[in-house]
């Protein structure tokens, strides 16, 4: 009794108190794991984080261009123009060009730091399995739960490769769609100046001026695009802080990898064993796969005949297709209440329909890639490198002062488009290979995108003279 009353509190205990003293305890272990968790952090409220300024390009101006006065004043500004362009050796664009890189008094840019490590498709799996606990096998787990997270891994690893995939490409097609905007810019004000000069109308300069806006569009568009494909990637990253999305988009690399000359199913596989691997490639089919035919051979041959024999006579009497529709219909009883039979005709149909659904899908996933291969070399072997040829002609045909600086300005745009269809092309041979990959290692086939049109680009382009 002496002991009790040494070791009691020196207080009387309420249920007051004690809630007291469980919240302040609560308060203290989350500030000690809060010190060490990230994800304590991410989630409290308090964390302080700002959201990183989105840097829009510089609009255009739709403000009419003064015209000199008088035409001594229109001849000197013209013969200085001339003069100027004429020690450069493509002329208003190498001008133009020259001016934007030596803005003259403008503040230099700062020097930005060491360009971070590039995280390739390894780096980032690892780094999203670390917010997957349930995607890890665990010792004592049974095959069925073993499978399940096979899939569901699969499936992951899909859906992160295209993740990286998508935001490599946008960061790209970004990069594209500025060069477009800023030759559009280039054009713009090179009329801008010939109006000045008076040898240009105000109607040719605002058609170049309408060039321009389209093209900036283009490019805030393209720009929103890259930052939205480069919030999903970090979420699966498991990236909160604004910083470090920011620098995820410094982490990409600058391009996707190179479409390989040829298309495979995979490593070690042909086209005549490809359905085989994506069959072996799925866990649960081969647990499915034993259950029917522990099913199958629990039945006597005749016991199966005379079902498909019901089966055969159900289905002949079917009425003709337009009537009123009615499904089959079995009527012996003695058939219908053998429930061994019954196990077995349904782990039959089930087998056969899982194992025709992913035999379709092999095929399926090969043509797809295929598609995509072709079109992407297409792009990249052909129209890329007849649009670049076109170009150097132009270039040519323009320094021997056949063709104008619009139509050098105009070709180069072209050239740009034609680089930018051939990366889509490029995402989607990488988007589908990813999904045949999946396939092969047990996660359902996903569905061919929507290929990217390779004249979409020009379509939507701004069109130059």
């Amino acid at each position: 009794m002496m002991v009790f009353r040494r070791l009691s509190p020196p207080f009387k205990s309420t249920p007051a108190r004690a809630a007291a003293l469980s919240l302040a305890l609560s308060a203290v272990c989350w500030s000690a794991q809060a010190q060490t968790s990230s994800a304590m952090q991410a989630a409290q409220p308090d964390t302080a984080t700002s959201a990183v300024p989105l840097v829009l390009p510089a609009t255009g101006s739709a403000t009419p261009e003064a015209r000199p006065a008088d035409l001594a004043r229109a001849r000197e500004i013209w013969q200085r123009a001339n003069e100027r362009v004429a020690e450069f050796p493509r002329g208003h664009v190498d001008l133009l060009r020259w001016e934007a890189k030596n803005p003259g008094d403008a503040p230099s840019a700062p020097a930005s730091n060491a360009k971070p490590a590039t995280l390739d498709l390894a780096q980032a799996l690892r780094l999203s399995l670390r917010q997957r606990p349930d995607l890890f096998t665990r010792a004592g787990m049974n095959a069925l739960e073993q499978g399940a997270v096979q899939v569901a891994y699969a499936k992951h690893v899909r859906e992160l490769q295209r993740a990286w995939v998508d935001a490599v490409a946008a960061r790209q097609r970004w990069r594209h769609a500025t060069e477009v905007w800023d030759a559009t810019r280039t054009g713009s004000e090179l009329g801008r100046r010939m109006v000045v000069a008076g040898n240009w109308s105000q109607a040719k300069l605002m058609r170049e001026q309408l060039t321009q806006a389209s093209a900036w569009q283009a490019a805030v568009e393209a720009q929103g695009d890259a930052f939205q494909a480069q919030e999903q990637l970090a979420q699966m990253l498991g990236l909160w802080e604004s910083a470090a999305v920011e620098q995820l988009g410094e982490r990409l690399p600058t391009s996707l990898p190179a479409v390989p000359p040829r298309a495979t199913p995979g490593a070690g596989i042909t086209e005549a064993t490809l359905e085989a691997a994506v069959l072996r490639g799925h866990p649960l089919l081969a647990l499915q796969r034993t259950k029917a035919a522990r099913e199958f051979a629990a039945v006597n041959a005749g016991r199966r005949q005379a079902w498909n024999d019901a089966v055969e006579a159900s289905l002949a009497a079917l009425p003709d297709p337009g009537t009123t529709p009615t499904p089959p219909h079995i009527a012996d009883l003695s058939l219908l209440r053998d429930h061994a039979l019954e196990r077995s005709t349904r782990a039959e149909a089930d087998l056969l329909r899982a194992a025709s659904e992913r035999r379709s899908m092999a095929r399926q996933a090969w043509a797809n890639l295929q598609a995509r291969h072709a079109s992407a070399l297409h792009a990249q072997t052909v129209v890329a490198q007849l649009h670049t040829a076109l170009e150097q002609e132009t270039l040519l045909r323009y320094n021997g002062m056949l063709q104008s600086s619009w139509e050098l300005l105009a070709s180069a745009r072209e050239r740009m488009q034609s680089l930018d269809a051939a990366l889509q092309a490029r995402r989607d041979y990488w988007r589908a290979h990813a999904d045949l990959q999946a396939l092969l290692a047990g996660a359902d086939y996903a569905g061919p995108d929507s290929p990217s049109n390779a004249g979409a680009g020009s379509a939507n382009a701004p069109a130059g003279h």
